[in-house]
């Protein structure tokens, strides 16, 4: 099944990403969305039931998903460094990259949190039952809480970000009107 997404003709091939970066970009904002949601809603539903032990088993999976992601999508990035669309100027371009910067980073550290916080559990993270992956460092159930809590407090200031990032991209596109947002989009 393929979806057409109208594409401005107007933004030079150039100026685009290229389809390797767009679709990991696109895969990357839908799993943290599922992770983001999965883990607020399994806190409204019945501890062990059925419901929250799958929202948790799809938090976990899909966890180990964006890692795997994540790494692809850093290589992908610094493979590409030469073919990346020119960067924005000025302030707006300082906002920009102080964002990417601080969603790069919250994302990896958001991984690191979750995979540690599972630890101290003294579980592993269990990829949908096919494998799981144990503690490897072994981290003291001492650190439960807090690691947790910054589990938790990192995944709204994603969330906080990552919108911060949705709606300057829609400035983008409906005000200035050039073409930051078409960078990003799928097209042919």
């Amino acid at each position: 099944m393929t979806m057409n997404i109208p594409v401005d003709s107007t933004v030079p091939r150039s100026t685009r990403y290229n389809s390797g970066m767009i679709w990991l970009h696109w895969v990357t904002a839908l799993l943290v969305l599922a992770l983001f949601l999965s883990a607020e809603i399994w806190e409204f539903t019945e501890k062990g039931g059925a419901l929250r032990n799958g929202l948790k088993a799809l938090h976990y999976g899909a966890g180990i998903i964006l890692f795997a992601v994540f790494v692809l999508r850093l290589v992908w990035r610094m493979a590409s460094l030469k073919t990346l669309p020119e960067e924005e100027k000025g302030v707006l371009g300082l906002m920009a990259k102080a964002v990417h910067y601080l969603l790069y980073f919250g994302l990896a550290a958001q991984i690191s949190l979750g995979f540690l916080w599972r630890w101290s559990q003294g579980k592993p993270v269990d990829f949908f039952g096919l494998f799981s992956i144990p503690d490897l460092i072994g981290i003291s159930p001492d650190y439960r809480h807090l690691l947790g809590d910054m589990h938790s407090l990192l995944a709204w200031i994603i969330i906080g970000a990552a919108t911060l990032h949705a709606v300057a991209a829609i400035f983008h596109h409906t005000v200035l009107k050039d073409g930051v947002l078409m960078k990003m989009m799928p097209g042919r």
